[in-house]
């Protein structure tokens, strides 16, 4: 169903995850709702339900059935199948152009809104979605969802990717269509006139003296990210006086508290949960000396680039997708996936102030590009979309 000229048309935004539930997705969808609003484009956000959640202001929020995930907690599983009126919704509420950011029960419902409605669909392609599946679901399983995936990409309109190396993953699914790369932005490239003092203070506010290097990890604590590398690194770090503090949660944190109190860290390690205030986690990543993400699962992680625009380089793997850009010693710092490369690397590194500085300024002036630069270029794509989509029908 259509609508009327005096009905609001949206920009719809898809994903199997909305705060209360916070990672890079999520918070890509945040920014995507806050920019779209700004240029007085209205937004319609479609997400499996969640406890806890508090609602956006003048955002139009559509949420279905879900269940927690087995052991991914805060993470939900979405079945719109039980929750027939998200179906109604979807057919009538007028939308000028769908992006889903996830391929599963949001994708699916991103999908049938632009057949019902014949608009377009972009589909962004962020995650390396078959080791999840993997983890989770056993073999026939598994199958049977990757090929769901792959006729869902098959089906968009257009679709995106975070940077050029995700294409080869994509490629590796099946997909044989067009890709754009449109990168993410980040939200903490502003905002801070002198950079060396807020550097600083923040180190002052974490609780690092001034002879401490700050190690800090972000993200969902599963071993998928490497976390046990790091942790058995921090072990090998002999001589060195360092503080490691860990962000986020997830179903490997028990087994990184028990790995931690064996190998004797408890007085360098602390585990902080999730962070809600933005600002907070600025001063950890703006305090810190180096961001810790030893990960082949991530494709193009915010976090990174939210560590480069507070001039902190990141050390990641070689040949990793999230690597692509990366200089070793330029932007970042690149190393193997075994604790004793990476502690060597870290090593170097904590010896060598003047390579950090480099690197940390370098990360921030390739890495790190404001959402409202990012966002101009996605709104100019959404209208070339449109656009082509009404000539197409004519």
């Amino acid at each position: 169903m259509k609508s009327d000229s005096d009905k609001k048309m949206y920009y719809g935004l898809f994903n199997d995850s909305f705060p209360p539930v916070l990672d890079g997705v999520t918070l890509t969808v945040e920014n995507y709702c806050k920019w779209l609003q700004a240029t007085g484009r209205d937004v319609c956000v479609v997400t499996p339900w969640a406890p806890r959640f508090t609602g956006i202001d003048g955002l139009k929020l559509y949420r279905y059935f879900s269940l927690p995930i087995y052991n991914r907690h805060p993470y939900r599983y979405g079945y719109p199948r039980l929750d027939p009126l998200i179906w109604r919704r979807m057919r009538n509420t007028s939308f000028r152009i769908v992006h889903a950011h996830c391929p599963f029960s949001s994708g699916r419902l991103a999908a049938y809104a632009a057949h019902k409605q014949n608009i377009p669909l972009v589909a962004t392609f962020h995650s390396k979605y078959r080791t999840d599946l993997e983890r989770s679901l056993p073999g026939p399983m598994v199958t049977y969802q990757m090929n769901r995936l792959r006729e869902f990409y098959n089906s968009a309109t257009e679709v995106w990717i975070p940077q050029a190396a995700v294409e080869e993953t994509l490629r590796e699914y099946g997909y044989k269509g067009k890709v754009v790369v449109v990168e993410n932005g980040n939200d903490f490239c502003d905002g801070i006139t002198d950079m060396d003092t807020y550097k600083q203070e923040s180190r002052r506010i974490i609780g690092l003296a001034d002879d401490e290097i700050g190690l800090l990890f972000v993200g969902q604590h599963i071993l998928e990210k490497g976390i046990d590398v790091i942790i058995n690194a921090l072990a090998k770090l002999n001589g060195i006086n360092f503080k490691m503090n860990f962000i986020g949660t997830g179903y490997a944190l028990d087994d990184m508290k028990t790995l931690v109190g064996k190998l004797g860290l408890e007085s360098r390690v602390k585990f902080h949960g999730v962070l809600q205030e933005r600002e907070e986690l600025r001063r950890y990543y703006a305090g810190s000396d180096l961001f810790l993400f030893p990960s082949f699962y991530d494709n193009a992680p915010l976090v990174v680039r939210e560590a480069a625009a507070m001039q902190t380089p990141s050390v990641l793997l070689e040949g990793s997708t999230a690597a692509e850009l990366m200089r070793d010693g330029e932007n970042g710092f690149l190393t193997n996936r075994t604790p004793d490369d990476y502690a060597q690397v870290i090593t170097r590194i904590a010896s060598d102030h003047d390579l950090r500085i480099k690197a940390g300024q370098g990360a921030r002036q390739t890495l790190a590009r404001p959402w409202q630069n990012v966002m101009d270029e996605v709104i100019q794509r959404y209208d070339e979309i449109i656009a082509r989509h009404e000539y197409s029908k004519k």
